[in-house]
C-alpha cells in the first residue's frame, strides 16, 4: 500500500525538496503551505494536491487542518514531517511581540497539536513515522535568532519524548537537523552563509536536497531501528571547531 505523507511548509526550500524526494521514493505527498502559487505548481509537478495552511492558527484551526489533510490523503496520514518554521533574524530586544507569538505558534504549538491529532491514528494502525526538522542552532548560543534556536531545541526534545510515547506502538519519531543551508529564505544573506560554513569540514553551505535525502532515509524501512535520534546533516558545523 502506498504510504501517505504530510510535509508542512513544503512549497519551497527544504520542504519542497523533501516533498520531491518522498514522491520519488513512492510516497503520496500532500503539499502544504501559505503560498498558493508555489503550492499549486509543486503539486502539479508531483501529481498530487496542495492544501493551504496557516500554522499560526489556533489549536482548533490546526486540528481542522489535520482533519482536512487526512481527508485529502484518503483517510490516513502515515508520515508526518514537521518542516515549517519561522526565524525572525533579530536580537532579543528587537524581537516584536507579533514575531514572538508567531514563532512560538509555528515552531512549537503547531508541531505539538498536529502530532497529537495525527499520531494516535498511526499508533492504532501499528505503524507510522514522524520527522522533526531541527537545526544546528539548537546546540549553540548565538547573538541573533535566540528564540528560533530555543524553539528548535524544544522540537528536538519533543521528538525524543514522542519516540518514547509512540514508538512502542509502531510509530518511529526522529529528527534531522540541517546546518547552514542555502534556501530561498536566505538568498539575500548568501555571503554570510558562505562565511559561516567556510571552515566547516564540508567547507560550504548545505543544499535542500541533501537534507531531503536524509529525511527520506530516516522515513524508510532501512532506518527501521532508528528511534528518538537526531541526525545532524550539517557539514560538521556542530561536531567540529575549525574556526
Amino acid at each position: 500500500m502506498t504510504r501517505h505523507a504530510l510535509v508542512t511548509g513544503s512549497t519551497s526550500g527544504i520542504g519542497a525538496a523533501t516533498a520531491r524526494a518522498l514522491s520519488a521514493a513512492g510516497l503520496r505527498v500532500l503539499v502544504t503551505g501559505r503560498d498558493k502559487t508555489r503550492g499549486d505548481a509543486l503539486a502539479a509537478e508531483l501529481g498530487t494536491t496542495f492544501l493551504p495552511s496557516d500554522l499560526t492558527g489556533s489549536p482548533d484551526e490546526l486540528r481542522a487542518f489535520a482533519a482536512a489533510a487526512t481527508d485529502a490523503l484518503d483517510g490516513h496520514v502515515d508520515v508526518l514531517v514537521h518542516n515549517a518554521a519561522l526565524c525572525p533574524p533579530v536580537d532579543t530586544p528587537s524581537l516584536s511581540d507579533a514575531d514572538l507569538e508567531a514563532t512560538l505558534a509555528v515552531n512549537v504549538r503547531a508541531p505539538h497539536v498536529l502530532t497529537a491529532a495525527l499520531a494516535p491514528a498511526m499508533a492504532e494502525r501499528g505503524e507510522g513515522a514522524i520527522v522533526v526538522i531541527g537545526s544546528w542552532m539548537a546546540h549553540v548560543g548565538h547573538p541573533f535568532v535566540g528564540l528560533y534556536s530555543a524553539t528548535k531545541a524544544t522540537e528536538l526534545q519533543l521528538a525524543r519524548s514522542w519516540a518514547a510515547e509512540f514508538g512502542p506502538r509502531g510509530v518511529r519519531v526522529n529528527a534531522v537537523s540541517p546546518g547552514a543551508t542555502r534556501t530561498p529564505i536566505n538568498d539575500a544573506d548568501d555571503a554570510v552563509v558562505a562565511a559561516m560554513t567556510a571552515r566547516t569540514p564540508a567547507g560550504r553551505p548545505g543544499r535542500p536536497h541533501e537534507i531531503a535525502d536524509a529525511v527520506t532515509w530516516v522515513l524508510s524501512d532501512a532506518a527501521g531501528y532508528l528511534h528518538g535520534a537526531e541526525i545532524a546533516v550539517d557539514g560538521g558545523i556542530t561536531s567540529t571547531s575549525l574556526g
